[in-house]
């Protein structure tokens, strides 16, 4: 497994670590081979039995150093998977989660019912733009002043309420 940090650092801790694996099954075979020699030389009961040990050892010593490798290349592996899922969603890929404080959240709303009320009006102004008479006239000249009244509400709204000095924040697309 690589060490997050330096990029010279990951093939000198590799290089250890298949020197050291290597050594110790190397001492291993070495010790099961010694083994077996004097035990074929001496052809006792207690030299077999030594073979069997280090057998034992030795096939205990390969479990554990290819294990151990197997594991270490599939965390490795998860590591950059995850690293490079982690990367993907920071770079634009996916949209990062925006945080609304509450006050930006009310003032949203209250600017999306003031459009909302333009357009009601806006279409009261449409219905009674052709027709003649005081009624159609009053009705659009109530409609132009709430359109009115509304727009300079909701343009209040935008204003900063530090008097006239320039907003200050992050932008959020």
């Amino acid at each position: 497994m690589e060490p997050l940090g330096s990029s010279s650092a990951p093939a000198q801790g590799k290089k250890i670590t298949i020197n050291a694996s290597t050594l110790s099954l190397a001492v291993m075979v070495t010790v099961f081979l010694v083994a077996v020699v004097f035990a074929a030389n001496q052809n006792d009961v207690i030299g077999w039995f030594v073979v069997v040990i280090s057998l034992g050892w030795l096939l205990l010593s390969a479990f554990l150093v290819f294990g151990l490798k197997r594991g270490a290349r599939k965390m490795s592996e998860q590591l950059k998977a995850a690293t490079a899922a982690a990367a993907s969603r920071g770079n634009g890929s996916q949209p990062a989660p925006v945080v609304i404080d509450e006050g930006t959240r009310n003032r949203d709303l209250k600017l999306d019912h003031s459009f909302k009320i333009i357009q009601v009006q806006t279409k009261v102004v449409n219905d009674y733009r052709g027709q003649a008479g005081e009624e159609a006239a009053g009705m659009v000249d109530r409609a132009l002043e709430t359109i009115e009244i509304t727009a300079a509400n909701a343009r209040d709204m935008m204003k900063p309420a530090n008097n006239g000095e320039p907003m200050t924040g992050e932008v959020i697309d």
